[in-house]
């Protein structure tokens, strides 16, 4: 009874809150795409240049700067260093409600560097790389902003749209670091977007992650001349590793356990004192991600007691899966069914056929067709977000936009060259449209918010949300 009395009390407000928008929905739509197409070249000039920067997370200095100081530039209020991250920021323009954010990306992965081309060649050798396009997924959705912000700032919309610059989704999760500092909690609506190989409104549920090291310590001794005195950390790593793996006969096919030994060892005459192992176990929900971590806990008790060592879990992160709101997915995909699709060239799907040629893949091309919207869909999609705990805390509406060719690998040099040129540009020129579009519909339909945001009201009552995130600091490298 509660949560429907607060429901119909939000509906009232945001009625009384947002009159009647100038002119019909259409127009308004309309006028958010031409200032996005207004400001083209801007943003791919954005773009490109943190295509270049390609700076790993919680380093993109240079990415993170460009894009506040052009949001603040066009008149937006930037709050830098948010959160205890020198690299995340806020961009708000307005007041009131609807409060709508949407969310931006720009860190890049570490080893991929690769020239805008489809052969495979590195800019820089041994350099990071944007092999998840997040060049072109902070700037789409600056651009997003920007739009909106022109509306209220002529009288066309009212409310405040916010901008969130976020680092360090590839590894070290910034958004949970924003999470815990109450960043989100105020919002009505929060929009974000992912580069792809397909045009879709995002209905199909990801996977929940927990990231954690297991450490193991023995004794040293002579590997040789007396290894008897020794207890070998390494084996206590090894043991580890090897049940982890007897384990995934027993774990549900929407299951994903991965690991890297980062420390075994200095040299071979020498029993280990010290061993680590970087583990990601994921699942299609937190529940499920909950219980295997119990599991890799006993493994690794069990495998210090089996080398007559010692270990020590710790988790460092991880995410709750996407909280997917079908009352967005419906919104987005009107919107992208209203954009038509995104006309790649011959020079362009001749351009991604090379790619797809070069890595064994179908050289089928470029996907640019907007997906039917799919409310049913069967199986989980591979790979984890921060956007997951936003979502868990604000209504997030979510979707993809092809900026790569289909098949290729993902976190690899395709994603980087296609990105770094106009494949990219366009894909990213696509979303921040389908974004502006959609953040006009929350903002000039309240009884479309309302819906948004009682579908959350529903599938979040009753669940408890605890991040992953241990208490303390983000882990800024220092200069």
């Amino acid at each position: 009874m509660m949560k429907a009395l607060r429901l119909a009390c939000l509906a009232s407000a945001l009625f009384a809150a947002v009159p009647s928008v100038a002119g019909d929905l259409q127009s308004t739509r309309q006028a958010a795409v031409a200032a996005i197409d207004a400001h083209r070249g801007e943003l791919v000039g954005l773009a490109d240049r943190i295509w270049a920067f390609a700076e790993p997370a919680l380093k993109e200095t240079r990415s993170a700067a460009v894009l506040a100081d052009y949001a603040e530039a066009q008149g937006f209020v930037v709050e830098r260093g948010v959160a205890g991250m020198p690299t995340a920021f806020v961009a708000s323009f307005g007041e009131g409600r609807p409060i709508i954010g949407v969310l931006g990306e720009y860190d890049a992965l570490p080893g991929i560097s690769q020239r805008a081309q489809p052969t495979m060649e590195p800019l820089v050798a041994g350099a990071a790389g944007h092999g998840c396009g997040h060049n072109l997924l902070g700037t789409a959705s600056l651009g997003a902003a920007l739009a909106i912000k022109e509306l209220i700032a002529a009288g066309t919309l009212t409310g405040t749209v916010r901008y969130y610059g976020t680092p360090a989704e590839e590894t070290v999760g910034g958004k949970l670091f924003m999470v815990r500092a109450g960043l989100f909690d105020d919002l009505d609506a929060v929009l974000a977007w992912h580069p792809d190989v397909e045009v879709v409104a995002d209905t199909q549920p990801n996977q929940a992650v927990v990231d954690f090291i297991v450490e193991f310590e023995g004794r040293t001794a002579h590997a040789a001349y007396d290894p008897w005195n020794g207890r070998s950390a390494a084996d206590g790593a090894e043991v580890f590793t090897f049940a982890l793996n007897l384990l995934r006969e027993h774990v549900k096919p929407t299951v994903r356990m991965h690991y890297v030994v980062t420390d075994a060892g200095d040299v071979p005459n020498v029993v280990p004192a010290y061993a680590r192992v970087w583990c990601w176990l994921r699942d299609v929900n937190a529940t499920g991600v909950n219980q295997l971590l119990e599991r890799a806990r006993h493994i690794a008790e069990g495998a210090a007691l089996a080398t007559g060592t010692t270990s020590r879990l710790t988790v460092q992160s991880g995410s709750w899966e996407l909280l997917l709101n079908m009352a967005g997915a419906e919104l987005i995909h009107d919107n992208m069914t209203w954009l038509g699709p995104i006309e790649f060239t011959d020079e362009e799907q001749e351009f991604a056929r090379q790619i797809q040629r070069a890595t064994d893949a179908e050289p089928v091309g470029l996907k640019g067709a907007p997906k039917p919207l799919d409310l049913d869909p069967e199986g989980v999609a591979g790979g984890s977000t921060d956007v997951g705990d936003v979502s868990w805390r604000v209504p997030t509406l979510h979707f993809s936009v092809t900026t790569a060719p289909i098949g290729a690998p993902w976190h690899a040099w395709p994603v980087v060259a296609a990105g770094g040129m106009s494949i990219g540009h366009k894909g990213m020129t696509y979303a921040a449209k389908t974004m502006a579009a959609t953040m006009v519909d929350l903002y000039t339909d309240p009884a479309k918010l309302a819906a948004v945001r009682r579908e959350f009201e529903e599938k979040t009552s009753g669940v408890e949300y605890v991040s992953y995130l241990p208490d303390g600091p983000p882990p800024v490298p220092a200069d």
